[in-house]
């Protein structure tokens, strides 16, 4: 064994070990979403249709209908929002969307949040959950629902719970997704708006 193989595989004390590497910042800004951004929009979102059980959705969106839904919410003057990292890469999205289209239900949403699959567990979520909801505000709404699978999407009922959602009521079996049926948990958190 030639001297420096045998010092590479020899453990070096605790205290004379080469510090780690630091991890790169992980830096971001919110801002509202584009047309030029859907495509990376669609993209996300589409991961979890192939690979999860957070959306219901079996689907992948396509472009058309991603961008009749964005036309739709900028009409109504709800947000949407992207995250993007310093070269322009899109981390994650958030949205409201109308809870119900029946004209009494018009000041209450739906919530979605969904990040790229390596921008998870930076506090990406909460950022952008923390944004929308005063943007939210801002455009009227008074009540915000959030529609979450009962299995696989815990951190998404915690970080809720973070911003003060409460359990509204939960459904069981009423999605079949990957063979599997599968429930659903409802939250729900009370805005004060500043117009309408």
């Amino acid at each position: 064994m030639l001297e420096e193989e045998y010092q590479q595989r020899r453990r070096l004390p605790r205290h004379l070990q080469p510090a780690p590497e630091p991890e790169p910042a992980f830096d971001y800004a919110l801002r509202d979403a584009r047309p030029a951004d859907l495509p990376y929009i669609q993209e996300i979102y589409n991961h979890y249709v192939a690979n999860s059980t957070v959306t219901f959705d079996e689907q992948p969106w396509t472009l058309a209908s991603l961008k009749k839904k964005f036309a739709h919410l900028q009409k109504l003057g709800y947000p949407f929002l992207v995250a993007e990292s310093p070269r322009g890469q899109i981390l994650g999205f958030a949205y409201v969307y109308p809870w119900k289209e029946k004209a009494a239900y018009r000041y209450t949403v739906e919530n979605s949040i969904y990040l790229a699959p390596a921008a998870t567990g930076r506090g990406l979520g909460r950022a952008l959950l923390g944004t929308l909801l005063e943007r939210a505000e801002e455009a009227g709404v008074r009540e915000v629902v959030a529609v979450i699978a009962d299995q696989g999407a815990e951190g998404s009922m915690r970080l809720h719970e973070s911003f003060g959602f409460t359990q509204t009521g939960s459904m069981g079996k009423v999605g079949f997704k990957f063979e599997r049926w599968l429930g659903i948990v409802l939250m729900q958190k009370s805005l004060r708006p500043r117009r309408r």
